[in-house]
Order: C-alpha cells, then structure tokens, then sequence
C-alpha cells in the first residue's frame, strides 16, 4: 500500500493519498460470511448464484466497502477521524473459483476545508469501476 502523510498543509484536490490493491478468493468469502454472520449461498455457492441469475460467486457488498476505506486508515493514524463515509454499489465484484478476484483502490483528495477533507474513492476489479460515489469526509488535523 502507497500513502503519503495526512497533514493538511499540501493536499489539494486530486492528490492521491493512498493506494493498494487487494486479492479476494473465495476462501476470503467465506471467513467474512463466518465474521459477519452473512451466510447468504450466492457469496460462496456458484450453481446458486447462476440458479437466480447472477454472472457467478459475488463479494459481499459491505465487504469490498470496508476494504476500500481501510485504505485510509493508515494515512489517517487514527480511524476515528473519520465522520461519514458511503457509496453506491454500481456493479458486482465476482470471484472466481480458480482466479479470485483482485480489487484496486485509489484514494484522492476531493474537497478540502478548514473543518474536513473529502477523499474520493475509485474502487475497481477487472478495469471496472464496482463502487460508485464512494466518498469518506474526515476530521482535518488540528
């Protein structure tokens, strides 16, 4: 993972703060299944997923939302500094049997005021961007 420090004083918007990429199999599926208590079949069975038309085994949702802000947490120090995050899912992120599937996530500085900054999240697998809106206001450094 790429970051640069959180200060303040040089972030203008468009500047990358951080960056990572991260390798989901469907082992990765199934220890979030046991951790968030979502056993729903379509996130680790693939003839059910097929069976009510879905192009194969998806992450779960709030899975690939909580990977892509923790992208930030090591730029921030302190996780706490963040105020409101959220995102619209646009597309599904499959994981095949054998591949898995590889999520990159790139985190700039959207907005910028005395109060709070605005990073903007591009979260993509396979070139396709599969978060939309995806925004995290935090606490400006005092």
């Amino acid at each position: 993972m790429n970051t640069m420090p959180a200060g303040n004083a040089a972030l203008e918007v468009g500047t990358v703060v951080a960056e990572r990429s991260v390798h989901l199999t469907r082992e990765s599926l199934v220890r979030y299944a046991g951790a968030s208590g979502d056993f729903n079949p379509i996130h680790y069975r693939g003839d059910v997923a097929e069976r009510v038309g879905l192009p194969g085994v998806l992450a779960h949702g709030m899975l690939t939302m909580g990977l892509a802000v923790e992208t930030i947490v090591g730029w921030l120090g302190d996780s706490g500094r963040i105020l409101e995050y959220g995102v619209r899912f646009t597309r599904p992120v499959v994981v095949d049997a054998e591949g898995g599937a590889d999520l990159t996530i790139v985190a700039k500085v959207g907005a910028v005021d005395d109060e709070a900054l605005r990073i903007d999240l591009t979260v993509t697998c396979a070139e396709t961007v599969v978060l939309g809106k995806a925004q995290v206001r935090v606490r400006s450094e005092s």
